[in-house]
């Protein structure tokens, strides 16, 4: 039982780092929100710009923010209001893949102090048995066969507090990425709706003006 519970404990631990790993440079800043994608929303400022956004979107498109982004441009023409509803279905998605791995994570924080708790258990029921069938003739002996026992526990815990404080550290920040997109989208959305108004104004005054000219 014990060195089934010890093999379970190193492959949580290998899969534990592989995702914290893997998470770190999925989750890298500049991967998500790449700087120049910042700089291009700044600049685009009206309907002419939004070509050159294009083009530094494609350029960054495994960026979760680019394709963001251009789906924004990409659905201008629509109602802000079904474009707003269409890029949040998309960052739903978006963070949902940001959140992958995560789920591995919590479970490993849940399980590993169990398996350890498990093996300390099943070890102490070995030992105890041993005694029970030999006497207590080396109670130094004895002693050394509980610390290795409660090896087990402290692989556990081992394994779980790393993860734990990943976990926790992944979380908030695809928190703040999220934070980042939904501001940087509304920032674009607002911009280009925003020109499209005054175009629609200007449009209206001047036909007013042409009437009433004709009139």
């Amino acid at each position: 039982m014990e060195p089934v519970v010890y093999a379970l404990l190193i492959v949580t631990s290998v899969v534990g780092l592989t995702f914290i790993v893997e998470r770190a440079l999925a989750l890298r800043w500049r991967r998500v929100v790449p700087p120049e994608i910042e700089t291009a929303v700044e600049s685009c400022q009206t309907p002419e710009d939004v070509p050159m956004l294009r083009r530094v979107c494609q350029q960054h498109n495994a960026s979760p923010m680019s394709r963001l982004l251009l789906l924004a441009a990409d659905h201008l023409h629509w109602p802000i209001a079904e474009n707003v509803d269409a890029i949040q279905t998309r960052a739903r998605h978006e963070i949902t893949r940001l959140e992958r791995g995560l789920v591995v994570l919590e479970i490993i924080v849940g399980i590993a102090p169990l398996l350890g708790l498990v093996g300390t258990i099943a070890g102490m029921m070995t030992l105890f048995g041993d005694v029970g069938e030999t006497g207590l003739n080396d109670a130094g002996k004895l002693a050394r066969g509980i610390a290795l026992i409660l090896n087990a526990t402290l692989m556990g815990l081992l394994i779980a507090i790393p993860s734990l404080i990943f976990w926790s550290y992944y979380s908030k920040k695809i928190e703040n990425i999220a934070v980042e997109m939904e501001t940087l989208c509304d920032e674009f959305i607002r911009r280009q709706y925003r020109q499209e108004g005054r175009k629609v104004v200007e449009t209206g005054e001047r036909k007013q003006e042409l009437e009433s000219r004709i009139s």
